[in-house]
């Protein structure tokens, strides 16, 4: 088609060109370019959320008795002393919401993903660990962490009343955990009294908890006197380390 004379062109012509090419420079020229919206990732470049931990793999993440040598063992069933010693309160909502979480074995309450349990006894001190692979949500995590690392301060020392009407003297302490996870904490708590009839009775427990990414391990180790430390130390290590090992291979099959 033959291209019109430029003198033919009317003033309503002239008009539209003008504003076409103004609408082109705003929408899409080198003037409407803004630096800080080129300099945005997209959304398909961010980083892509980890696998959810499979219950299956939180099975295989548990503890055994031969991690631990002897004289742990497979439990036998829950202890003789929990009923007798642990179920108990007191007038402190705080420490009452820590002696509920050791009775009940559950530091984050139900509402969780994947979760595998393991009970191992140790007869001769008559201590009995309980150990937790659990799928949770980091920052609910995080805050139980920080509500275990406030009781030495809140509940240090306190008074409980257990189901059979004995009266208890609470202590409560930070425990020296080993550095392995992303972030821990842990308490040692022992509850003294007396028998109905009159013999004394001690009750050791730690409590630890460790984050490992976006899973959670938890440790309460219970028994009668004093109660080794190195036991907690030793199933939080290996445990961590088994938890890395499995969730880098889940990742590798993906």
């Amino acid at each position: 088609m033959p291209r019109t004379p430029a003198r033919l062109l009317t003033p309503a012509t002239l008009l539209t060109a003008t504003l076409l090419t103004a609408t082109a420079c705003t929408a899409g020229g080198p003037a409407a370019k803004n630096p800080a919206a080129s300099a945005r990732p997209s959304a398909a470049t961010s980083a892509p959320a980890p696998p959810v931990l499979t219950q299956a793999q939180a099975q295989a993440a548990l503890v055994t008795a031969t991690d631990l040598g002897e004289p742990w063992a497979p439990t036998q069933g829950v202890a003789t002393w929990r009923d007798g010693l642990l179920k108990a309160t007191t007038d402190s909502p705080e420490c009452r919401r820590l002696l509920d979480a050791l009775y009940a074995d559950d530091l984050f309450g139900g509402d969780t993903g994947a979760r595998a349990v393991t009970g191992l006894d140790d007869p001769l001190d008559q201590a009995q660990l309980r150990y937790q692979v659990l799928a949770l949500h980091a920052p609910d995590v995080d805050r139980t962490l920080a509500w275990l690392k406030s009781l030495p301060r809140s509940c240090g020392t306190f008074t409980a009343v257990t189901a059979h009407g004995a009266v208890q003297g609470v202590t409560v302490r930070e425990a020296d955990l080993p550095r392995v996870g992303d972030a821990r904490q842990g308490l040692r708590v022992t509850l003294s009294g007396e028998t109905a009839d009159g013999d004394p009775t001690v009750l050791t427990m730690d409590v630890a908890a460790v984050r490992v990414g976006d899973d959670t391990i938890a440790i309460s180790l219970g028994g009668l006197g004093d109660v080794a430390p190195e036991a907690t130390r030793a199933a939080m290590e290996t445990g961590v380390r088994r938890l890395t090992e499995i969730r880098k291979s889940g990742r590798a099959q993906i």
